[in-house]
Formats: C-alpha cells, sequence, structure tokens
C-alpha cells in the first residue's frame, strides 16, 4: 500500500511538472519574398571612365541633352526609389496560449496568493487517496469469490465443518477469511471470532476515509481564507490612488481564485468520498449477512448433535440397568 501510494505521488509530481512546462518558442525563418542583398558595387581603377552598358540609366547629376533639370529630378529619384526602400520584417509566430499553454495554471498560481500552497498540497493528498482507494477497490472487486462462499454454507450445512474450513483458508475473499476466522474459533467464543475479523476488514475497507472527510471540509476553508487576505489586501491599497485600481482588483482576482480552487477540491474530493462510504457500508452488510448465516448454520448443528445425544443418552441407561 506504501508502494502505491508513493508511486502515486511520483506521478502525479510529474504530471505537474510536464504541465507547468512553458511551451517552446517557434523559431521564425526569414521571409521568402525578401530581396537578395545587393552586391558589392563594381571596383574600378582610378581615372577610368565608367563603362555603361546601352539602355542603362543616366547617373545622378547627369543631365541629357535636350531635358530641363527640373525633369531629369524625377526620373532620378524614381530610378532611386525601389533601391531605396527596405521590405517591412516579417511579423513573429507568437505561439497560442489557450488554457494550458503560456504557464496558465502557473500564473493562476501565482496570482491565488501564498494560500495556493496549502490549497496545492490539500489537493496533492486528495488525488492520491482517491487513486489508492481506486486501486484497492478494484482489487477488492477482483477478490470476490461467491462461488467457494456457497460452497462452504453447503458444506457446513452437511455438517462437515472441516471441509468448510479447507475451502476458507487462504481466499483473498474478506467475507471468506472473515468465515474461516469464526470456523477456527467456534468452540470458544463463535460470535466474537467473527466480530473480530469483521472489524478488521471493516477498518481496511475504510482506510483513509477520514483524510478524505477533512479534505472535503478543510478545502473550502483554505479558499474562504485565501478570500478573506485577497479582500484585507485589496483594501490595504485604497489610500494609495494612483495603483489603487490595479491593486484593489489583484486583490479581488486573488479573493476568487483561492476560493474556486478550495471549491473545485471540495466537489473533487466528496464524489468519491461518497461512493467509496457507500462500499464500506455494502461490505459491512455482507459480512454481517454472512456471520449471521454462520451462526445460524452452526448453532443448528449444535442443537441437533445435542438433541441426538440426548436421544442416545436413556437408551444407553436403560440398557445397563437390565
Amino acid at each position: 500500500m506504501k508502494t502505491s501510494l508513493i508511486v502515486c505521488l511520483l506521478s502525479l509530481s510529474l504530471a505537474l511538472t510536464s504541465l507547468a512546462q512553458s511551451p517552446a518558442a517557434p523559431q521564425t525563418s526569414p521571409a521568402a519574398g525578401a530581396p537578395a542583398a545587393a552586391g558589392p558595387a563594381a571596383v574600378t581603377s582610378p581615372g577610368a571612365p565608367a563603362a555603361m552598358s546601352p539602355g542603362a540609366p543616366a547617373q545622378m547629376g547627369s543631365i541629357p541633352p535636350g531635358q530641363s533639370p527640373a525633369a531629369a529630378a524625377p526620373a532620378t529619384s524614381a530610378a532611386l526609389s525601389p533601391a531605396a526602400e527596405s521590405p517591412p520584417p516579417a511579423p513573429e509566430a507568437t505561439p497560442s496560449g489557450g488554457i494550458l499553454g503560456s504557464n496558465w495554471l502557473i500564473d493562476k498560481f501565482h496570482k491565488g496568493g501564498p494560500i495556493m500552497w496549502p490549497i496545492l498540497i490539500v489537493s496533492i493528498v486528495g488525488l492520491t487517496v482517491v487513486i489508492e482507494r481506486i486501486f484497492w477497490w478494484s482489487g477488492r472487486w477482483f477478490r470476490r469469490d461467491p462461488k467457494r462462499i456457497e460452497k462452504v454454507f453447503t458444506a457446513i450445512e452437511h455438517g462437515d465443518t472441516t471441509e468448510a474450513s479447507r475451502l476458507s483458508r487462504g481466499s483473498r475473499d474478506p467475507v471468506l477469511r472473515m468465515m474461516w476466522n469464526g470456523l477456527n474459533h467456534q468452540h470458544a467464543s463463535l460470535q466474537g471470532a467473527l466480530q473480530v475479523a469483521a472489524g478488521i476488514e471493516i477498518k481496511r475497507a475504510g482506510r483513509f476515509l477520514v483524510v478524505m472527510d477533512t479534505l472535503v471540509t478543510l478545502a473550502p476553508l483554505l479558499g474562504l481564507l485565501g478570500t478573506i487576505t485577497g479582500l484585507i489586501r485589496s483594501f490595504s491599497f485604497l489610500g494609495n490612488e494612483e495603483l489603487a485600481v490595479q491593486a484593489v482588483t489583484g486583490g479581488i482576482a486573488e479573493a476568487l481564485i483561492a476560493t474556486a480552487c478550495g471549491l473545485g477540491i471540495a466537489i473533487f474530493a466528496l464524489i468519491p468520498f461518497n461512493f467509496f462510504t457507500s462500499r464500506v457500508a455494502n461490505l459491512e452488510f455482507e459480512l454481517q449477512t454472512a456471520a449471521t448465516n454462520l451462526e445460524v448454520m452452526l448453532g443448528a448443528q449444535t442443537a441437533a448433535e445435542e438433541i441426538k445425544f440426548a436421544g442416545q443418552a436413556p437408551v444407553s441407561g436403560k440398557g445397563s440397568s437390565i
């Protein structure tokens, strides 16, 4: 049982760690449509005239013959404008946040205030207890052996208590374990042996129910305490006019987050708590029914043996007097 608790705690801590890690920002590739960098200018020897290809635009400052300088200025600026303009930078792709992205849980946890740490401990303990009880009751379901119980009652009905004890020995069913304990102590105190064995089985089935009951009551109280501390924090900033609005909204958010977390944990723990309590009550009813049937059948068998012995006693006495 301790091993299952440790495994549950480790798996829960790993899940919380993986959930709290922020997603890696995707690397942005350079834009496909970005123009290539301009190559190095052609190196010319000093004093050599610059070679111009036919149809090339006139250089800056040279005016073709028959054209005014005012008319040549727009042409020159139009020729230089495409090279001077740089393309706009491509927007960086931002990861989608959502509920689980960008450390949403961690952000809400910090906004909930210091009371969130005890609430986190309560949630971890509650989840661990629920998982452990689920495993135990699942094993209890597979350990049930109603056919063997019927065989034990059949053997007792036929007066073969030795066979009934053999059938109930080594079983993992709580009902059969209780019956085996009663059959082995029927000559000393049958009812006492059945009560002790049934109490042990009920205690095993009701393990950690007190813890769950405490968590159901404690979680809303912690949320209420977080509400009070958040409101106190809000009202403490009312004197400062510059930071009053931001501080008051932060305190109210702290109060609401703590209350929501406390109520959520209580609701989460209340449903399995009621379910496990009902399962314990059903097991107790099964144990009481089996114990009552065992007492009645063994009592009837003992009464039949006494009647048989009482019927044989006068005959033996009468034969001795003759």
